[in-house]
């Protein structure tokens, strides 16, 4: 089987992030066997199936579905979504520093080290997904999504298993609000979903364009300008995505559960707690949200 090696950065723990990968029995988007990750990626040459395993201090990306050799721009890009994928060049050093002098980060930071953000590549999948897990519980929001994938995704069937791609914007643009709730999505949630779809698939928003502007607040206005994107979807999306360090849901359910677990409290803290508990978090909001959810699954 052809395979390239990727080196990750330091401060990276592959046992972590299959961990965190293994979530949700319910995940459509890609299949974690053992301690190989298998997804569909997108590349130069259309989708194509790679296999990520870990072997001692890198990671192997195999491509089982290719009778040749796989050509250097697939290598490269393979390369290069694993690398975003993971985070990979981003240095935790500071983010390690800080949770060390942190009562409340200390011994999260301990427990789940060598974990990355792992990100969503695509921005209409980001916001999608973010849309999606507005106001309901976690596992119905992958229910959601499957159902959403497998319905309007493209697919490829290599031995035995069938690998997705998520629905382009271009394809959900097209639809119809009773297209969607007829998955269970509310009306609103319809709307907005094919909303998001339009402004992209008709190029008034494009990762690229947001990128430009550079600063993450600047970022936030624009995607709340969208109908159906209110801040938490936003910071979603800055945090996964867009990789803003220093973007930070604070009005997310998850969070506020996480801290009350980490706190062993009886009750969930106010947004003046959690904005007091994060004064010393800076720009690392992001990876502080990230691994105190991680607490909790």
């Amino acid at each position: 089987m052809h395979a390239i090696t990727l080196h990750p950065p330091a401060a990276f723990s592959s046992a972590a992030i299959i961990d965190y990968l293994k979530r949700s029995s319910n995940e459509c988007l890609f299949h974690v066997e053992g301690n190989t990750v298998k997804r569909l990626i997108p590349t130069p040459e259309g989708p194509q199936l790679i296999w990520i395993t870990p072997e001692r201090d890198a990671l192997r990306i195999a491509f089982p579905a290719l009778h040749d050799a796989p050509s250097e721009e697939l290598q490269a890009a393979a390369h290069r979504y694993v690398w975003e994928w993971f985070d990979c060049g981003r240095d935790l050093t500071p983010f390690y520093g800080l949770a060390e002098q942190d009562g409340l980060l200390r011994d999260v930071a301990k427990q789940f080290y060598g974990l990355r953000i792992v990100g969503i590549e695509d921005l209409f999948e980001a916001m999608s997904w973010g849309i999606m897990g507005q106001q309901i519980n976690l596992a119905f929001a992958y229910t959601l999504k499957r159902r959403f994938v497998e319905r309007y995704g493209s697919a490829l069937d290599w031995d035995g298993r069938r690998y997705y791609s998520f629905p382009s914007p271009e394809t959900i643009a097209e639809l119809e609000p009773a297209d969607l709730t007829a998955l269970q999505f509310t009306g609103r949630k319809a709307e907005y979903m094919i909303g998001t779809a339009a402004e992209i698939a008709e190029g008034r928003l494009s990762k690229a364009q947001l990128l430009a502007l550079n600063d993450w607040t600047a970022i936030e206005k624009t995607l709340t300008r969208i109908r159906g994107i209110g801040p938490w979807t936003a910071n979603y999306v800055l945090m996964r995505c867009l990789r803003m360090p220093g973007a930070f849901p604070i009005e997310d359910v998850g969070l506020h559960n996480a801290l009350k677990h980490v706190l062993k409290r009886e009750d969930k803290p106010t947004i003046a707690e959690i904005k007091q508990l994060s004064s010393g978090w800076g720009d690392w909001k992001a990876y502080a949200t990230f691994y105190l959810w991680r607490t909790l699954y």
